[in-house]
């Protein structure tokens, strides 16, 4: 074996699947979990429901080699990603855009408010909440308190486990109002779910003769030796820790079956202002799967715990980044070790980030 990956998600399966194809090279890909798709991994339930253990993912991208890359291993729908939010009791869309402005907000107040955003500002732009603070308007630093008090200020308090003001100022700084009557969450020109699953998606990419895959494996227990190591797991956990652990934010989903054909009317629909679990995600929209019964999971964020929960979200701190600069400085002297994925480079990817991070790698040792 020439080259070992460590972990079985997206960024080690891209890296795993050009150095197999591209360079006709042997590849051991490990994983600690007992499946390949990492976070990604999907499964079909009994009731034929494709269920996403780790909660929801949907592949966008505006990126045309990630989009030619992955659609090589899988079929995608059509399916465009949209996100209600209970708003003072009134379901409605976020992000925060003029079709919202109209159902939480009487008309003639709506009506006053949309004219006063498109004097000021351009059509079909995503204007930060900070933007309308600045303005000499008291109407537009009223939408923008609103937005920051019932889309922003408790969700990130149940998401963080903090008060805003502990979180990174630029997390803040970019909470939008969107001047567009465009109900999507995201607008990059691909998007989809794949017809077969994120685990098949992967299986496909991990499906060569140059590549062995080997699950329930930790690093440490590796004898092997290999000209090249991709890391895609924790850069402090490589290190054992040695200065000090990464603090991260997790996820835990509560999974709840229900005799009924659908709980929601939406895939994912947000509670920025109640109850203890930020959001709710009903599976069966994604594929339109067809069941008299429907699963949703309930989704409470926590504190990441080492041994007890998984690692999602890196908290974005100045003092997590100087840590994590750290430990980057260390990797830059070890001889063929390559950190990459969200816990080898702390950043939270989206998959196609993931990705594209995967591909200039494999390009730049190639």
């Amino acid at each position: 074996m020439k080259s070992l990956v460590v972990g079985a998600g997206f960024s080690g399966a891209v890296i795993a699947n050009l150095i197999a194809t591209k360079l006709n090279e042997t590849v051991l890909v490990i994983d600690k979990k007992d499946h390949i798709a990492g976070n990604c991994y999907d499964y079909r339930d009994t009731n034929g429901i494709m269920i996403h253990k780790y909660g929801s993912h949907i592949f966008h991208t505006n990126n045309e080699k990630v989009w030619n890359f992955i659609k090589q291993f899988g079929d995608f729908n059509q399916y465009m990603h949209k996100v209600i939010a209970i708003i003072d009791g009134i379901e409605t869309t976020i992000p925060f855009n003029f079709n919202t402005l109209y159902d939480v907000f009487p008309q003639t107040m709506a009506k006053r408010l949309e004219e006063k955003l498109l004097e000021k500002f351009e059509y079909n732009k995503k204007v930060p909440i900070l933007e309308f603070q600045k303005q000499d308007d008291e109407d537009l630093k009223f939408l923008a308190n609103y937005v920051y008090e019932k889309v922003f200020l408790h969700y990130t308090t149940k998401q963080w486990g903090v008060s805003p003001n502990d979180v990174d100022g630029a997390v803040t700084a970019r909470v939008p109002v969107y001047l567009s009557k465009d109900d999507r969450y995201f607008q990059d020109k691909y998007q989809g779910i794949p017809l077969e699953g994120y685990t098949k998606l992967v299986e496909n990419m991990l499906n060569h003769p140059n590549i062995e895959v080997r699950l329930n494996t930790d690093y440490k227990d590796i004898t092997e030796n290999f000209d090249r190591v991709f890391y895609t797991g924790a850069i402090d956990e490589y290190f054992d820790y040695e200065l000090g652990q990464l603090p991260y934010r997790s996820v835990n989903f509560k999974f709840e079956e229900y005799d009924r054909e659908f709980y929601q009317k939406n895939s994912v629909v947000n509670y920025p202002c109640n109850y203890d679990f930020t959001r709710i995600h009903e599976y069966k929209h994604y594929l339109n799967d067809k069941s008299d019964k429907t699963v949703i999971a309930k989704e409470y964020s926590e504190f990441f715990d080492l041994g007890k929960n998984e690692r999602y979200y890196p908290i974005p701190k100045d003092e997590n980044t100087e840590l994590y600069n750290k430990y980057l400085e260390k990797s830059k002297r070890l001889n063929n070790v390559y950190f990459l994925g969200r816990l080898g480079d702390y950043k939270y990817y989206d998959m196609d980030k993931a990705i594209l991070r995967a591909i200039e790698l494999f390009e730049e040792i190639a």
